[in-house]
């Protein structure tokens, strides 16, 4: 009988599930029905569960609840995609359970996984059954009821867990119309029981956690930025990182320090906050920081010893930083064409990635914390990012808003209609209202056979997609292209204004014609033609 877990334990379990998901990465994008060749759920969990496992072998643990945090906080960061933030969700209510726990039992771990799983359903806007949501719930509910019952071993309860879970797995193809014409279970469920498979498999001594990381992905950078230093007016630049202890506001610390000091910036989510100041009295800061904490690890240097020193002869230092503006934007996008569109409708940093690739809840954020302004606002440009997007706001000072544009084209219009000098309502309410106006044809191939919404769509045939939907697969390229004319008259839309953004596989004597072909489709448009550069999509057009 197991009657508890250990921090040794759990940090193992994490990491056989971090190789299993691995192994099975392609085995899960494979169950996703939708053949376009994006970031797929397999792949998405599996780099997401990887930088927690990048975490957890920096370090032994004393108990699970230190193991908990670094896993949650590292899948938070590490999050793609809207399964690899629902995964980080679920272990960072795992985690917020197990705080102040040494070990943890089976009652304790039923009440965490649940915990998970209120906050997932919490985070999305429109939870749809037939998911890992489903099988996520219903896994849990089964462990809460092997406890609740007096089950105390924790290898039965996970495997009362997965029993229900795995019938649940099953189910979704009856819960999701899609799923049971493709005859398929959900891909994120899937996922979700590989994970809890791999972690019983551990626990029962049946699998031994791997000693090297299996993605062999590179080491991510800390979320928090090196800061520049600016004019020097203290002589401490001061930089430290506290391991939260209690749970309280840090207004009263960002007052104290704002005291005392200057270019005070301090970065937070849930286990840990960290602190940029420059001050004269650095020893201080630490003292009151650490009323909330504990102290992981500090930085100081004299400013002024090292301006001498450049002064003797050594590099001159850098121009002091502009202030912060009120309003900054970040656009994500793939293609060298497209990111300079972005660029010079005015935004001010880029996140490459989109489709093959969605990217990390850190990538976003780097580019966030990256941009000079107060007010961030963030522009997806594929639905598949937007929940990553939305994780950024915790984690920065800066304050993050998401506008939920689906596609380039819908980003491109935002930005049209971005106005800095409006307040915060105002630009939202106008770049909200300007995406509705936006429709999205799109021409890719197919990554895989599959049959959907009653398509049999083979490997490599053309896809035309319209607003996200299914037009039509097709062996023959111009017959994709002619399919979204009575898709668009279906929508009793009369274009304006036609934009062909071709990408980097389309020559511009072929876009040349495109458009062309466009025009006479539609006579009454003004057709254009730009060279997005983008992968995966040979066309992205935007229909006004």
């Amino acid at each position: 009988m197991k009657d508890f877990i250990n921090a040794s334990e759990l940090k193992d379990m994490i990491l056989c599930a971090d190789a299993a998901l691995h192994a099975n990465m392609q085995v899960i994008n494979e169950l996703n029905v939708f053949p376009v060749p994006d970031g797929d759920t397999g792949t998405n969990m599996s780099l997401t569960v990887n930088n927690a496992a990048l975490e957890l072998r920096k370090k032994d643990f004393m108990n699970v609840a230190d193991v908990a945090s670094t896993a949650a906080s590292g899948m938070l960061r590490g999050a793609r995609g809207n399964s690899g933030v629902i995964t980080s969700l679920l272990f960072r209510g795992l985690s917020k359970n197990m705080k102040g726990l040494e070990t943890v039992t089976a009652p304790q771990f039923s009440k965490a996984m649940k915990a998970g799983v209120d906050a997932a359903y919490k985070a999305v806007m429109k939870p749809a059954e037939g998911t890992i949501l489903t099988v996520s719930r219903l896994a849990a509910e089964a462990a809460l009821q092997y406890t609740d019952n007096g089950g105390a071993d924790l290898e039965e309860m996970l495997d009362a867990s997965l029993e229900a879970g795995r019938a649940a797995l099953a189910d979704t193809m009856n819960q999701n119309p899609v799923l049971l014409k493709a005859g398929v279970i959900d891909a994120g469920g899937k996922g979700y029981i590989t994970i809890y498979e791999a972690m019983l498999r551990c626990l029962r001594g049946e699998e031994q956690a791997p000693a090297e990381d299996p993605a062999s992905s590179s080491d991510e950078q800390s979320v928090f930025e090196k800061f520049d230093t600016e004019e020097i007016k203290f002589a401490y630049d001061t930089v430290f990182i506290v391991r939260k202890t209690v749970q309280k506001d840090l207004d009263l610390l960002r007052a104290y320090l704002d005291s005392i000091g200057d270019s005070l910036v301090i970065g937070e989510d849930d286990e840990c906050f960290k602190v940029h100041v420059h001050t004269n009295i650095p020893g201080n800061a630490l003292n009151e920081a650490q009323k909330y904490g504990t102290l992981e690890t500090c930085k100081i240097e004299n400013m002024r010893t090292q301006h001498d020193e450049l002064v003797d002869g050594g590099a001159a230092p850098a121009a002091p930083e502009e202030p912060p503006k009120e309003f900054g934007s970040v656009a994500v996008c793939a293609g060298e064409g497209l990111a300079e569109l972005f660029r010079e409708l005015g935004v001010d940093t880029i996140v490459t990635g989109g489709q093959t690739m969605n990217p990390s809840t850190d990538d976003i954020l780097k580019e966030i914390n990256k941009t000079n302004a107060n007010t961030v606002f963030v522009l997806p440009n594929n639905k598949n990012i937007i929940m990553a997007a939305e994780q950024c706001d915790p984690l920065t000072d800066k304050k993050v808003i998401v506008i939920p544009t689906k596609t380039v084209p819908q980003g491109i219009s935002a930005m049209l209609n971005f106005d800095p000098s409006c307040s915060e309502e105002e630009i939202v309410e106008t770049m909200k209202e300007s995406i509705k106006q936006v429709h999205t044809a799109q021409i890719t191939y197919a990554a895989r056979d599959s049959v959907f919404d009653g398509h049999d769509i083979k490997e490599g045939e053309y896809l035309a997609l319209l607003d996200g939907s299914l037009v039509g697969s097709y062996r023959d390229f111009d017959k994709s292209l002619s399919s979204f004319v009575p898709a668009v008259e279906k929508l009793d839309l009369d274009p304006e204004l036609i934009t062909v953004y071709y990408g980097a596989d389309v020559t511009e004597d072929a876009a040349e014609s495109t458009s062309e072909s466009f025009a006479s489709y539609f006579p009454k448009a003004e057709v254009s033609v730009v060279n997005g550069g983008q992968p995966i999509y040979y066309y992205m057009i935007s229909i006004e």
